[in-house]
């Protein structure tokens, strides 16, 4: 009996490690996901206010935001990517 509860045991610590895994891989991917649109928030918020201050600046803003808004996006892709790829690595 001893023998049977300590290979349950084995196997449930195995299986948490994987599903610990897989739960970080998940926190990953979505905090990326709300970190990017909370950046991006913030870049059209300034931007808006930049251009209502200066708006014959409207050009050199607006360039500078599409800018930071497509690396925003980048870091939140290739987290994401990393997160996915992770949970390709777990198997069961």
């Amino acid at each position: 009996m001893l023998v049977i509860l300590g290979f349950l045991q084995a196997a449930a610590a195995a299986g948490a490690d994987k599903g610990y895994g897989l739960i970080g891989a998940g926190l990953a991917a979505g905090l990326a996901v709300v970190g990017a649109g909370i950046g991006i928030g913030q870049i059209g918020g300034q931007a808006t206010a930049g251009i209502a201050r200066q708006p014959d600046a409207t050009a050199r803003i607006q360039t500078a935001m599409i800018i930071a808004a497509a690396l925003v996006e980048g870091v939140a892709l290739f987290v994401a990517a990393i997160a996915f790829l992770i949970q390709g690595k777990i198997t069961f």
